[in-house]
This record gives C-alpha cells, structure tokens and sequence, in this order.
C-alpha cells in the first residue's frame, strides 16, 4: 500500500512534508526553561512542542489534497495532524490523528502524536494512554517512550521516566533529545559525572541546540568545572541570545571563578532580557551591582 504508486506527484509532495512535519512534532521539544539557576539544581524541565510556527499552514492545503484523494489512507491524515499541530492546531491534530487511528487501530506514530498534541491542551491524562496505547501497537516504536519519559518527568515520576528513556536510547541511540532528558533526572538526582555524559552524548547527535550545553553547563558550575561551564553557556547564548536563565548561569559561572565584573554584566544582560529573572537579581546583588 504505497501513494507513491498510485499518485506519483502527490506522493513526493507527501513524503517531504511528512518528514518535516513529523519531525517538528515529534522531535522539537528539547528547549527548556529553567525557574532558577542557584548552584542548587533546578526541577525538572518540562520536553514540549516549539511555538506554533505559521509557515505550516501552507502546507496543510496541499495535505488536504491528498487526504482527499485517500480517504482510507491513515498516513496522509497522521501527516496532516502533524502540520496542524505545528500549526498550532492542536484540536485539528488530534482529529486527523484520531481518524488515522480509526484506519489503523494499530498505528503507532499516530498514538504518539496524539499524545504530544493532547500535552499540549493540558490532557495529560489522555497523553499518557495514547503513548501506552503507542507502546503496545509497537514495542520498538522509540519515539512512544520518549514522550512518555518527558510526561513522566514532568509528572515528578522521575523513576519511571529513567526506564522510557533507557529504552528510548536502546532502541534509537542516536536521539539527542533522550539524552538530554535522561541527563536531566541524572542531574535532578546529583548524579553530575552521569548527566554530563548524557549531555555529551545529547550534543554530539545535535550540536545545534541550545539546551543540552545549557543543562551540561550547571552541572559544570556544581562540578567546579567553572571554565568548561562559560564555555557552554556561551555556547547556549550563540544559539539564543535572549534566553534569560542562560544570561544568568553565565553570571554565577563568572562568579564562582571570582570574575565579579564579568559575572554583574552577565547577569545584568539577563534582567534587560527578563527583569523578573530571580537568579540574576540575587547575583546582581551578591557582586554588588544591584
């Protein structure tokens, strides 16, 4: 059963925006934000989708074209829901993965989907079946585990959590983002030589992404590691320049090493981007820049 068959032109159009669209569902929850960057460790931080991007909403005609074409197809409507979702549509998401399920009752991908767009709208509950319902469907189905893991964690079920993702880098060990995540319960536990490892390994799959030098970069500053540490949260800055807690780490690194008058400009940088950012201000005050 393949489109690319029976609507050749169709199909091409449907395959590169199912890698996108997936992709961006499933695979962009890796920025997190931190409440406080005392040399304590922080809570643990919650995997969610990246802002609705509207540049999707182009793509969802074309996908209604096909899924008008194969109405008893579930993959154009999982692809469909997944643009929705990164759309910003998450209820339209959850109705086109809905339908793709009641067209195969055992699609994995889509379970999964579901769930991520049900997190979205706060039905937790309903997120949490769909990833075992996703589980069942496919034991070997990687993604199914890594949605739950970040569920799970962000539920404070943190035991739980460590066995999706273990099995998550089992069964897909180039996923960067369940690296990241296992690294943070590491973290969360005090475990900094495991969780640096794990961010290591989060960064060496995506060097790209912000958050696992930043997670890497606390535990370097718990660890003493001061150097390493401003090297990562400069790392995290030349990615997003604006994030706040990052300003704020970069501060107390600086402090911890005794550089008073670089860790007061870092942490004045993260008040001009959050005036409200608790760390900065305490730092502020602690080098006497207040």
């Amino acid at each position: 059963m393949t489109i690319t068959l029976a609507f050749p032109h169709a199909a091409r159009q449907w395959t590169s925006l199912a890698a996108v669209a997936a992709a961006s569902l499933l695979l962009a929850g890796c920025e997190m934000n931190l409440s406080s960057l005392s040399p304590s460790v922080s809570r643990p931080r919650i995997a969610e989708t990246e802002a609705p991007d509207a540049s999707f909403s182009e793509n969802i005609a074309s996908l209604s074209d096909v899924v008008k074409r194969n109405p008893n197809l579930p993959e154009p409507y999982n692809t469909r829901g997944a643009a929705y979702a990164r759309a910003g549509r998450y209820q339209d998401a959850i109705t086109d993965f809905s339908q793709a399920i009641r067209l195969d009752p055992n699609h994995a991908s889509a379970y999964t989907n579901r769930a991520l767009a049900e997190r979205q709208i706060g039905r937790n509950d309903l997120a949490l079946a769909d990833f075992g319902r996703a589980i069942s469907a496919n034991p070997g189905h990687a993604p199914a585990y890594l949605g739950r893991a970040n569920l799970l964690r962000a539920q404070g079920s943190l035991q739980e959590a460590m066995v999706d993702l273990d099995q998550a880098i089992r069964l897909n060990p180039e996923e960067a983002q369940a690296f990241h995540a296992r690294g943070l319960i590491y973290q969360r536990n005090g475990d900094h030589a495991r969780a640096i490892t794990d961010f290591d390994n989060a960064i060496d799959r995506n060097p790209f992404a912000a958050a696992p030098y930043q997670a890497r970069a606390q535990s370097l500053t718990i660890t003493g590691k001061y150097d390493l540490a401003i090297e990562d949260y400069n790392a995290a800055l030349n990615v997003d320049n604006r994030n706040a807690n990052a300003w704020a780490g970069l501060g107390l690194a600086y402090e911890k090493q005794g550089d008073k008058a670089k860790a007061a400009e870092s942490y004045g940088r993260a008040l001009v981007v959050d005036p409200g950012n608790k760390a900065a201000r305490e730092g502020q005050s602690r080098t006497g820049r207040a």
